[in-house]
């Protein structure tokens, strides 16, 4: 079956077995995420080998720690009751145990007030604040649980002085770009100048990794348009964000940054426990389908899995839920007449992508076809959400793994031709012979091709209707 919506898996080193990633290419995966905030470089490089062993048409996205804070990796995991009391330093080193818990922020005292809460691992522990002193803090569990190692520390309403990137950050950025990585996510983008310093390494190294912006705070969120200026696309982070901001405004920022994305055309992602009790059980919770049908309905560009995959009982059968709903609900999908993009650096694709999508409401399209340096095309197509699979062949192996997180983009290598003819002639062949058994194109179907008269390089200039059989008579 063919999906529009794609799908982010994360993988840990811990099970990325060459066979393991091909099951989850072929039960709908489109893109690996490596979450180096529990990976090492050497980890991380042993997951990218195989996933490329599999396929070059596998996306991988590393996702940067970012300006977070986090328990302790030392001691013993810290278990805890409604009441208990439990002391809080600022030490990364430190070691937790015996009613002591170090995170990693050291000015932590300097910056925390009494009241305040301390949200532990996505909210699931909650420490109030009942008193600051000079070397800690002495907080008040008001549930219970257990504090793991190296979970997230988020405190509500309080501006801490993070850098935008750490010295793991940095040296993760770095190994991306020499292992031809397609994008970084970063974690806790606040304005467009989080962005702009990890730009500011990509171009040194002239690269083309992409960046996505990980929005997880009300920041972020009110900043939206000055980031969108200067990044590929952004991940709605809903478990920092739903501690951050109150959970009840989750479904309509949700709503809105998908929005703002699709505007601008940008790929979007929605992020964080979307199939959460498929890491210990087989079956989803009717509110998890509800979730990504959701996230579809809303025409997200993609939806992700993190434990799920990463270390969870049933990865392959999570992927498979996902890309089932997926379908199902992609069925039910009309176009929509009202979308409008901002952002538009070329008028004449633009126009083209607007009319092919139109062209395919009243015809019996059966599929897109575009050729494309850049992705641009593509970008354009995906942004107006249109019915009909689009087809693009790309010039280049990292445009092909990066239009992988775009909705509806089934993107596939192509040697660079010298003319429309040659394109033409390729793309046919290609779509008849299938790319797979699930998108094969037959002789009486019709097509639009979308491509350029004057060279790959000068963009797009027509856009064409015609069955494939007299395509094929006409440039054979």
């Amino acid at each position: 079956m063919l999906k529009k919506t794609k799908i982010v898996a994360t993988i840990s080193d811990k099970k990325c077995d060459v066979e393991f990633i091909r099951e989850l290419f072929e039960a709908g995966m489109n893109v690996i995420r490596l979450n180096t905030a529990h990976q090492s470089i050497e980890q991380a490089k042993k997951v990218i080998e195989n996933v490329r062993s599999v396929s070059s048409r596998i996306a991988i996205l590393v996702d940067t720690k970012g300006p977070e804070i986090r328990t302790s990796a030392f001691g013993e995991e810290l278990t805890v009751c409604t009441g208990d009391m439990v002391k809080v330093f600022g030490n990364p080193n430190g070691q937790t145990g015996n009613g002591l818990l170090y995170v990693s922020y050291p000015s932590i005292t300097k910056e925390i007030s009494k009241g305040d809460y301390l949200l532990i691992d996505d909210g699931e522990i909650e420490l109030r604040v009942v008193s600051v002193e000079k070397e800690h803090l002495d907080c008040q569990a008001t549930n219970c649980g257990i504090i793991k190692f190296r979970k997230s520390v988020n405190i509500p309403n309080a501006k801490i002085n993070l850098p935008s990137l750490t010295a793991k950050d940095i040296d993760f950025i770095e190994f991306a770009i020499k292992n031809d990585v397609d994008f970084i996510a970063h974690s806790f983008v606040r304005t467009k100048q989080d962005v702009l310093d990890i730009k500011n390494i990509i171009d040194k190294h002239n690269s083309k990794i992409k960046i996505i912006a990980k929005i997880e705070n009300q920041q972020g969120v009110d900043n939206i348009e000055e980031i969108l200026d200067h990044t590929y696309g952004i991940m709605v982070a809903r478990g920092d964000l739903g501690i951050e901001i109150a959970a009840e405004k989750i479904p309509n920022i949700q709503r809105y940054l998908i929005n703002k994305c699709i505007e601008s055309k940008k790929p979007v992602i929605i992020a964080t426990q979307m199939l959460h009790t498929m890491i210990e059980h087989p079956r989803p919770t009717r509110a998890e389908i509800n979730d990504i049908a959701s996230a579809i309905y809303q025409r997200a560009d993609a939806i992700m899995l993190s434990g799920e995959t990463a270390y969870g009982q049933y990865p392959i059968d999570s992927v498979k839920t996902m890309t089932r709903v997926a379908y199902e609900v992609e069925k039910e999908l009309d176009t929509d007449p009202n979308i409008t993009l901002t952002r538009i650096h070329n008028k004449i694709t633009a126009t083209l992508a607007r009319s092919a999508v139109r062209a395919c409401n009243t015809l019996p399209i059966k599929a897109i076809v575009i050729d494309t340096m850049t992705g641009r095309t593509g970008r354009y197509l995906s942004a107006f959400r249109g019915k009909v699979p689009v087809y693009a062949m790309c010039y280049n192996e990292t445009i092909m793994r990066q239009l992988a997180l775009s909705y509806g983009i089934m993107a596939s290598y192509m040697e660079l031709t010298d003319s429309r003819d040659s394109f033409l002639s390729n793309a046919i062949r290609r779509l008849t012979d299938g790319l797979s058994a699930a998108d094969t194109i037959k002789p009486d179907d019709m097509v639009l091709v979308i491509g350029g008269s004057f060279g790959p390089t000068n963009g797009s200039s027509f856009l064409e209707i015609s069955e494939v059989k007299n395509l094929l008579k006409k440039h054979y």
